[in-house]
């Protein structure tokens, strides 16, 4: 965690330590510009009401830094932060107590009212109550387990491919050699499966935490 965010401050740092940049973007500029850009059209897109710019700041920071963890598990010998579940488990319930006391100061003890849908009969309401309570908590376990498990499983199988492959390449028998061939080709495959993984696991959490912001923001009118 420590070298993903070094490498992030770095990258950030050298690329608008003149100003903002240069007036024409080099590679690096333009990566930054594209992240910029798309997390701020996710915020516009995903939050309503006046407010949505002030908490932009915060989806960045959270989208660059599991951006770069899902990268970062793809290299050789690294490891994964990421499919840890102690770590996405700790963030995602960070990130809840956040937005709710985010709800709080917005809405005051009416924000309470997310907990009874609109509309429903009064001998209903505490047992829909308990219900509510019980799924606006799993939220925050959904949020991690769905990063965990993602993260998790497909490193496992590039993991177990891999050393299978490796392991008949060095049987120093060409049968086992051009058998060896077709696990390669697959984890070749996985790979970069992989790798849209990682980004689309960010961009998910991502709208996630946006989606659950709005709800304590914008209180029953979506």
């Amino acid at each position: 965690m420590l070298l993903t965010l070094s490498l992030v401050l770095l990258l950030f740092y050298f690329i608008t330590k003149k100003g903002g940049g240069k007036s024409v973007p080099n590679a690096w500029q333009s990566l930054v510009e594209l992240i910029y850009d798309f997390v701020l059209n996710l915020v516009n897109e995903q939050i309503g009401g006046n407010v949505k710019q002030v908490f932009f700041p915060c989806i960045f920071v959270i989208f660059t830094f599991l951006l770069f963890c899902n990268l970062q598990g793809m290299i050789p010998y690294s490891f994964t932060v990421t499919s840890h579940f102690l770590i996405t488990l700790g963030l995602s319930f960070s990130i809840f107590i956040g937005i709710t006391i985010v709800g709080f100061q917005r809405n005051g003890l009416h924000y309470l009212s997310i907990l009874l849908p609109a509309g429903v009969p009064l001998p209903l309401a505490p047992f829909l109550v308990l219900l509510e309570l019980i799924s606006y908590s799993f939220r925050a376990l959904s949020l991690g387990i769905r990063l965990f498990a993602n993260m998790m499983a497909g490193h496992s199988l590039v993991k177990i491919l891999s050393g299978f492959a490796w392991t008949m390449l060095c049987m120093n028998d060409l049968l086992y050699f051009i058998g060896g061939l077709g696990p390669i080709l697959i984890v070749i495959a996985l790979t970069g499966l992989e790798l849209g993984v990682a980004i689309l696991q960010a961009h998910v959490s991502t709208i996630l935490i946006c989606i659950y912001l709005n709800d304590a923001i914008n209180l029953h009118q979506t």
